[in-house]
């Protein structure tokens, strides 16, 4: 990692503009990188695809996040192991150092039963950071919260060597995202910076929207010595037009570099 953090944009943050689209912002708008999520656009799916726009534009890859998600678990198959091996072979393809990988669900349970000593096995066999992020318990209305994950939603409880932050997500959880940080320490090595409101959904807010305290958070990564990368990860899939996403992906651009103290390129 180098002695400042990269600040990057991932593809999701451009929804429902592709993967294409998200490498042109992010050259357009002067962010750092790009985290690659792995989707249903068949061009993330794509190494040769992602490498050739990562040249084109002139903009790293950072980081990719695996497919993971409800709605990707049929992309690269259904074994979540192949689809980690394969975002770690696109990862070292296209020059990144994170996979970013979720928890199992509760319902995966031989994935789950070997997943803390099956990251740390690829890790040391691929040399890259699987960076487990925070995820949150199910809840409905005020109902009490269900664990969906297994060992558990929280990786800072885990004995993982590297870990990631997702802010909307530690909203749902109502997470203090800075003692999370301080409990991880230096196994911290991505953050997706976004902002949640405390509601049931997965908002991804534009930073400094919501009530989790991004600009303390990312002050105290700035002052704890964070050289890992910070990933705006926003939902823009609202906005009313191209001059609206514009507009968030710039204040959030900002509202990162201002507040971990780095300059624009």
């Amino acid at each position: 990692m180098g002695a400042t953090p990269l600040v990057g944009l991932s593809t999701a943050s451009v929804y429902p503009e592709s993967t294409a689209h998200a490498f042109g912002w992010a050259a357009q708008l002067a962010y750092d990188a790009v985290e690659v999520m792995v989707g249903i656009d068949s061009l993330s799916q794509q190494v040769d695809a992602v490498r050739r726009l990562s040249e084109h534009h002139e903009v790293p890859v950072c980081a990719v996040h695996a497919p993971c998600l409800l709605f990707t678990q049929r992309v690269w198959g259904t074994d979540p192991w192949v689809k980690l091996e394969k975002s770690a072979e696109m990862a070292a393809t296209v020059g990144a150092d994170v996979v970013v990988v979720h928890p199992p669900f509760r319902w995966q349970k031989d994935y789950a039963a070997g997943f803390v000593e099956g990251i740390a096995s690829l890790e040391a066999r691929t040399g890259i950071a699987f960076a487990v992020e925070n995820m949150y318990p199910w809840r409905a209305s005020s109902r009490r919260g269900m664990e969906m994950y297994l060992p558990g939603w929280d990786p800072s409880d885990e004995a993982y060597a590297n870990t990631t932050i997702d802010l909307s997500h530690a909203a749902i959880a109502r997470s203090d995202v800075i003692a999370m940080a301080a409990r991880m320490g230096d196994r911290l090595r991505h953050v997706h910076l976004t902002d949640g409101s405390g509601s049931a959904k997965d908002e991804h807010l534009v930073p400094g929207r919501g009530i989790m305290r991004a600009a303390e958070l990312l002050e105290h990564l700035a002052g704890s010595g964070f050289s890992g990368h910070v990933v705006l990860e926003i939902n823009t899939r609202r906005a009313a037009d191209r001059a609206e996403r514009e507009a968030d992906l710039v204040e959030s651009l900002e509202f990162a570099r201002s507040h971990l103290g780095v300059t624009t390129p």
